[in-house]
């Protein structure tokens, strides 16, 4: 693709944030793998947080940090079911795009590497067949870790027979064998961090919670 190709020389040697949220993970990824560009995920839009009477004074203050840091630490207190210690490349965004990827040329082909993911109005089941979709095509066999973001904006339904969202990520981690570690706070949601897709990651989760700390990123003097 001619534009990433534009965008990888004209921001060579440029501290540049380049941010996006949603659908712009097909972008991103784009970006990633034709040019080795590092974006920001989940960070605040124009309209609904720029552009807001009232902005979240939570997502504006962690945008602002971590575009003017080279570094960030990411904290949680939400107790995890299984212990990770694990260092790689933090990158993902919208399940629904991921999955749309697979077996295009834009899918990133990483090894060994941290996977964040998030979406709306999506249920249990479909999220579930997302995650399958890119656990046969090889995908997340080849990653340390996924960390679960927020799943908002679902009803359950009875004929759901209790299949929630908890009880989907249980079944994926029988079925893959992958660490998924939850409550990390982005996705479409007020109040959420923004992420810097293509980081150093060191990911450590046990019982008490997790921490994420990421370096390596471009960032604003």
């Amino acid at each position: 693709m001619g534009w990433t190709r534009g965008l990888q020389r004209r921001l060579a040697d440029q501290s540049v944030a380049i941010v996006g949220h949603s659908d712009f993970t097909a972008i991103q990824c784009a970006l990633f793998v034709q040019a080795n560009v590092k974006t920001f995920f989940g960070g605040p839009m124009f309209a609904g947080d720029f552009g807001a009477e009232e902005a979240s004074n939570f997502t504006m203050r962690h945008f602002w940090q971590v575009i003017t840091h080279s570094t960030l630490m990411v904290t949680s207190n939400a107790p995890q079911h299984e212990s990770v210690d694990a260092r790689g490349m933090l990158w993902g965004g919208n399940i629904a795009i991921l999955a749309s990827l697979v077996g295009t040329p834009y899918l990133p082909p990483v090894e060994g590497e941290i996977l964040f993911i998030e979406d709306v109005n999506e249920h249990p089941f479909r999220i579930e067949r997302m995650l399958y979709q890119l656990h046969l095509a090889g995908m997340l066999g080849r990653q340390q870790a996924v960390v679960m973001g927020e799943f908002s904006g679902v009803r359950l339904a009875d004929y759901y027979n209790g299949y929630s969202l908890d009880a989907m990520i249980e079944q994926v981690r029988t079925v893959t064998g992958i660490p998924i570690i939850t409550g990390l706070q982005f996705g479409h949601i007020d109040d959420l961090l923004t992420l810097p897709f293509g980081a150093s990651a060191h990911l450590v989760a046990n019982e008490r919670g997790f921490s994420l700390r990421l370096s390596d990123y471009p960032h604003l003097a």
